[in-house]
């Protein structure tokens, strides 16, 4: 198996797992991380210390990774994922990561990418859409 596809199948199983198995060992002193939704994270301390933070609320329910595709220092993963908050709420979505790589096969740049697993056609009744009457979920 790839290193880099094993460093991010590792990254995930610590979600899974709710313990930190690595992640100094898996992003740079200096890594960026950006989740979909907005929340950005500088550093693998903050990364840490969000990842810590984070479990002590909710838990991730699956995160099972559907492809990965690798260019020079770049590496793209196609995943699905779902999680449950100690509130209550489960949320679950389609989604890709866009990653880049130190020369020492650390992460510098994780960037998520997400899509609404609830997907319908707005013209499937004709020419004028009807579109959900929802928020809309930016992933």
């Amino acid at each position: 198996m790839d290193n880099r596809e094993r460093i991010i199948r590792l990254w995930f199983d610590m979600w899974l797992a709710k313990k930190d198995l690595g992640i100094f060992n898996v992003f740079s002193d200096n890594a960026v991380y950006i989740e979909s939704w907005g929340p950005e994270y500088h550093g693998s301390k903050k990364i840490k210390l969000w990842f810590e933070e984070w479990n002590t609320r909710g838990t991730v329910l699956q995160w099972d990774i559907k492809q990965f595709f690798h260019k020079g220092n770049q590496t793209i993963v196609e995943w699905y994922f779902k999680n449950k908050m100690d509130a209550g709420n489960v949320e679950a979505f389609d989604g890709m990561s866009l990653i880049e790589w130190t020369p020492d096969g650390k992460i510098a740049l994780l960037k998520e990418f997400g899509c609404n697993e609830n997907r319908y056609d707005p013209y499937k009744d004709g020419n004028i859409p009807h579109f959900r009457d929802e928020n809309a979920k930016w992933f």
